[in-house]
């Protein structure tokens, strides 16, 4: 357990191109596809050396079915009577304004939001967001896996409701501000990324998706056995870095990661993708957030020179697969 001591803000000088502010969100959805809903959220404002000011909390009626319920635990029946995001969508924006966007995995938390504002003909208030994980990262934290929970208990935080938002958003709110502190006694620059809001947005029909129950509304967590079929495209060969992902592509998973590993592959099915359980030569790409590790796959994908991604690089190449060439 790392944790830092009094003379980490006595001895820092606190760098001046540090953000003034910071809203550490998590939001729970019905799932990773770009048709999927926000079914609550959360924010903990943070001042400019990562002091809580304030948190806000609020379920969020999806519209639709809550998704995977085992995972989040809203049922149909305790979202029905929810605020609409639209509902919301002006008091979640007076907590983001002006604030760097915090979550673990940003790029998922910040794509979910942008498309619920864009389905609002409006847009979040948010220039430039900071992913915990790649933070994590830049300061070398000696952690298992790149879960939050590991994060938390690194920094001693425990964790009492994980996947409920506001005390996801609370257990990172607590991680984070140790971490911004010792990037700020490092010299660490800290890994922000610009944010563009989506200017329009069209809606897809919901498709069931694989493994997942017809309804939800029991509120049960049993699941269906994992049985993914393979993609009907031809696999159209490696990922290649700068280009997009190709529908037929076959994806590896190795090792821990943050967004619920079954929600990953059902995303990666439903855009065309392979998924496929060990590693070969014909194998795509494999996606790992420790490609140092000597799993059989990382061992394997080094020797074919596979090529290899992150958790999140892969879920922002998912936002545009290219189809499949026509023969």
């Amino acid at each position: 357990m790392t944790m830092l001591d009094d003379r980490t803000t006595a001895d820092t000088t606190w760098p001046t191109a540090y953000p003034q502010g910071y809203a550490v969100v998590d939001v729970e959805t019905t799932g990773l596809a770009r048709d999927d809903r926000i079914v609550s959220a959360a924010v903990y404002r943070l001042d400019a050396q990562g002091n809580v000011e304030d948190h806000w909390y609020s379920l969020v009626n999806p519209r639709r079915d809550p998704g995977p319920v085992w995972i989040h635990g809203l049922t149909s029946e305790m979202l029905s009577d929810a605020p609409l995001f639209e509902d919301i969508a002006g008091e979640f924006a007076e907590r983001l304004a002006d604030r760097v966007l915090v979550a673990h995995n940003a790029i998922f938390d910040w794509q979910m939001i942008a498309r619920e504002y864009a389905r609002a003909s409006s847009a979040a208030p948010v220039r430039q967001r900071l992913c915990t994980i790649a933070l994590s990262k830049e300061l070398n934290l000696p952690l298992p896996n790149h879960k939050l929970e590991s994060l938390a208990a690194h920094y001693g935080v425990v964790q009492q409701r994980a996947h409920h938002a506001l005390d996801d958003a609370r257990v990172l709110a607590e991680a984070f501000r140790p971490s911004l502190h010792a990037a700020a006694r490092d010299g660490v620059r800290l890994p922000l990324l610009e944010c563009r809001p989506l200017t329009e947005w069209s809606d897809s029909p919901a498709t069931p998706r694989v493994g997942y129950q017809a309804s939800y509304g029991g509120g049960g967590s049993w699941r269906a056995s994992r049985k993914l079929p393979p993609s009907p495209y031809p696999n159209p060969g490696r990922f290649e870095d700068g280009k997009p992902l190709k529908q037929g592509m076959r994806v590896a998973f190795s090792g821990d990661t943050s967004i619920d590993r079954e929600l990953l592959e059902d995303r990666a099915v439903e855009a065309g993708l392979h998924i496929a359980t060990s590693v070969s030569r014909l194998t795509s790409l494999l996606v790992t957030n420790d490609p140092d590790s000597s799993t059989s796959k990382t061992v394997k994908a080094r020797s074919f020179g596979t090529p290899v991604v992150d958790e999140a690089a892969f879920t922002q190449l998912l936002r545009d697969v290219a189809p499949a060439e026509e023969k």
